[in-house]
């Protein structure tokens, strides 16, 4: 394996594990009809290198799983993460004030399927896209934007070139 596959699935895997612990950590606020991810903030990190898309799949993945989510909400809120990372990564590297809209429409459009048709929430569908969009501006935009210009000085110690 070469250096620039190495230096991918390290940032990949530090991305996804960071994601599980904030997660975990921050279960309380990270499920349900109402609901603000900490860890969706990661999800500004697309813009910083690629290997962000398939760590926060994977790590929004494994945080489902421990956190105990049913299998349509492992399966489609990771999906909701993947397609949300991904046009990040392709649409928005160098706009970062735009760069948190594809995982907040992404979230926002897909969670509230799954909290009615899987969880069985009574809620309305357009009530549930109202909060769970809210907690996702809050953590994506927000706490995403925050991280990016925390982030942004130090983008090149942090975040070694990487090739996929």
């Amino acid at each position: 394996m070469n250096k620039s596959n190495t230096a991918f699935l390290s940032q990949a895997a530090m991305i996804a594990a960071v994601y599980v612990v904030l997660t975990y950590v921050f279960a309380p606020f990270s499920f349900g009809e109402i609901q603000v991810r900490i860890a969706e903030a990661l999800t500004i990190l697309p813009v910083f290198t690629p290997a962000a898309v398939p760590g926060l799949f994977i790590g929004c993945l494994i945080g489902n799983i421990l956190g105990g989510a049913i299998l349509p909400d492992i399966i489609f809120g990771s999906i909701a993460t993947l397609l949300g990372a991904f046009f990040t990564y392709k649409l928005f590297g160098n706009r970062p004030l735009l760069a948190p809209l594809p995982p907040i429409i992404a979230n926002t459009l897909i969670v509230p399927f799954v909290l009615r048709f899987g969880y069985g929430v009574a809620l309305p569908i357009p009530f549930m896209m109202l909060t769970v969009g809210i907690g996702e501006v809050l953590s994506c935009g927000v706490l995403g934007l925050a991280l990016y210009y925390a982030l942004k000085k130090y983008k090149n110690i942090v975040f070694l070139p990487a090739k996929n």
